[in-house]
């Protein structure tokens, strides 16, 4: 297909603008998608608040957004299980194939990986993107393409659950309540945990995660975070926490919470990256610490769940701007923290 495209620029710290772009010519191997809906991520609003993350800097112009959902409008020479018209979530990130982790089936921890909205490259602000047909994955009739661009925050979501090896007949906390606080909650009781546990501090994030199923929640700024879990479990603590705050305190209530011999999962970047953990409490009790670093093997799934309805993804949505209205998403995103569950911009 040839023509322009509307794309979405950050144009320096704060400062969003618009291009107009050739669509993208479509590889043997790929398909070019009509993009409907992008997630707008924290780490989309990190980059547009301080233009970058650790040693990632943004060099204007950039395009932001890594989580997408749309249609195929045409495909590669090669390619064979899609075809013009389905609708399709995108896996952002395209690795190697060629490194241990890529051929141990650990390809989230490919350090050539090429993903959306990580400079130097570009992310999914825009109306097509040409992406490798294998990272296209196609949505059932019952989920839309606005679910399809959340399966990306999902996908984390369930690899946090499985990285704790999370099961039926547990008891489980999640700290924090944003977006992938809310999906690690859906995730946990998708694979069948028992009682899941929420803390945060902003009311409205809380609100939102008993909407969705949590069994119980915690202020954390009014109420005694470990009392409480203790109180819920009758006592014996939590079997498996949960962490995606990214914060010390959280981390520690975390640590005080969980049985002994229970697995913590963090999920969350702290603001420093680092922290000050009471590290013989940790031995004490023998806990097992899981990290996660975005997610591998797990669209399908992810997928199949929502398809299913175990998994409520429109449930998260609270705010829906247009393309056009880029600048006021980011702003509204970045200045709103308190209201904003989950922002998305729809593109026409």
């Amino acid at each position: 297909m040839e023509g322009k495209m509307k794309v979405a620029i950050m144009e320096g710290i704060g400062k969003m603008g618009f291009e107009q772009r050739e669509i993208p010519p479509v590889g043997d191997d790929e398909v070019l998608v009509k993009l409907e809906y992008v997630g707008i991520c924290g780490s989309d609003l990190h980059y547009y608040e301080t233009g970058a993350i650790g040693d990632y800097v943004v060099k204007p112009p950039f395009v932001l957004g890594h989580e997408p959902g749309g249609t195929v409008v045409e495909v590669g020479k090669k390619v064979t299980h899609l075809k013009v018209g389905d609708r399709v979530a995108l896996e952002p990130g395209k690795t190697c194939g060629h490194c241990e982790f890529c051929k141990t089936g650990r390809y989230n921890l490919c350090p050539d990986v090429i993903f959306f909205a990580t400079p130097p490259v570009d992310g999914v602000f825009q109306q097509y993107v040409a992406h490798e047909a294998g990272l296209c994955f196609k949505l059932p009739d019952n989920v839309s393409t606005l679910e399809g661009a959340l399966i990306e925050p999902l996908a984390v979501g369930f690899h946090a659950a499985i990285q704790g090896d999370a099961h039926l007949g547990q008891k489980a906390v999640v700290m924090g309540a944003g977006c992938i606080g809310l999906v690690s909650m859906m995730a946990l009781k998708a694979r069948g945990v028992s009682e899941v546990y929420v803390v945060d501090i902003l009311e409205k994030r809380l609100e939102k995660a008993l909407e969705l199923g949590a069994t119980a929640v915690i202020n954390g700024s009014k109420e005694d975070v470990t009392g409480r879990l203790l109180e819920l479990t009758q006592g014996a603590g939590v079997d498996l926490a949960v962490e995606t705050a990214g914060t010390e305190i959280t981390t520690r209530q975390a640590i005080d919470a969980v049985k002994k011999g229970s697995t913590i999962v963090l999920v969350g970047y702290s603001k420093s990256g680092e922290m000050t953990l009471p590290m013989s409490l940790v031995l004490d009790k023998e806990l097992t610490f899981k990290t996660v670093f975005r997610y591998r093997h797990i669209y399908p799934l992810a997928i199949e769940a929502v398809a299913a309805g175990k998994v409520n993804l429109k449930g998260i949505v609270t705010n829906i701007f247009t393309l056009d209205e880029a600048q006021k998403a980011m702003d509204y995103s970045v200045n709103n923290k308190a209201d904003i569950v989950k922002a998305v911009i729809k593109i026409d």
